[in-house]
């Protein structure tokens, strides 16, 4: 990444023509992200499907609608916060990114991070999680904020999981109350104390 980019519409800018991996061969649009630039929350998805490489703005499909209504039930609107994903082009056939692709995309979500320097980074789905969480399953850390390396993580399945598996749904919009209270300033576990306290209850 250009170290004289400092602000996200030089992200956007520079998102739109990157062509470090494949997918710029098969893409629409990239899908830089979008929300506002003093936002204290950062969404992560994994990656643009149909509608989002159609219209290069993120979650546009049936999987955004829910995530409107998601932000809606904890007072929150989808201008509030900025929202992207982990590859920043669709994968063909919506597959999952692959490893090369996440690799080549970092650069442009880690200096969103850096910009933005959010109080609480909401992932959604595997790959999202994996970037902070490498190796875990969302099954045991979704809901449950956590702090990494100095950021707030929160994982949670991805909006799209509830539309394949119905009885999601109610645990997802559960895990969302989460985001409220870290706002409100309730205290997150660290990873390291999180380990200590699981060990003590081991003996």
């Amino acid at each position: 990444m250009d170290t004289s980019i400092n602000d996200l519409n030089q992200v956007e800018r520079a998102v739109s023509v990157c062509v470090d991996c494949s997918l710029s061969e098969t893409r629409n649009r990239a899908v830089p992200g979008e929300g506002s630039a003093n936002t204290q929350i950062l969404f992560v998805g994994e990656a643009p499907g149909y509608n989002e490489d159609m219209q290069a703005r993120p979650f546009v499909g049936r999987a955004g609608t829910f995530l409107n209504e998601l932000l809606k039930s904890v007072q929150l609107e989808r201008e509030e916060v900025f929202i992207t994903n982990i590859v920043k082009c669709r994968p063909p056939n919506n597959r999952d990114p692959e490893s090369t692709e996440i690799a080549e995309c970092k650069k442009y979500l880690d200096k969103q991070i850096e910009i933005l320097e959010p109080k609480i980074i909401v992932t959604l789905g595997k790959h999202s999680l994996n970037k902070f969480l490498p190796g875990q399953k969302i099954g045991s850390h979704h809901g449950k904020p956590q702090v990494v390396d100095g950021q707030t993580i929160l994982p949670m399945y991805h909006p799209a999981a509830a539309l394949h598996n119905g009885s999601l749904r109610k645990v997802i919009l559960n895990d969302f109350r989460e985001i409220r209270k870290v706002l409100d300033g309730k205290r997150i576990e660290t990873i390291r104390e999180k380990d200590i306290r699981e060990q003590l209850n081991l003996f």
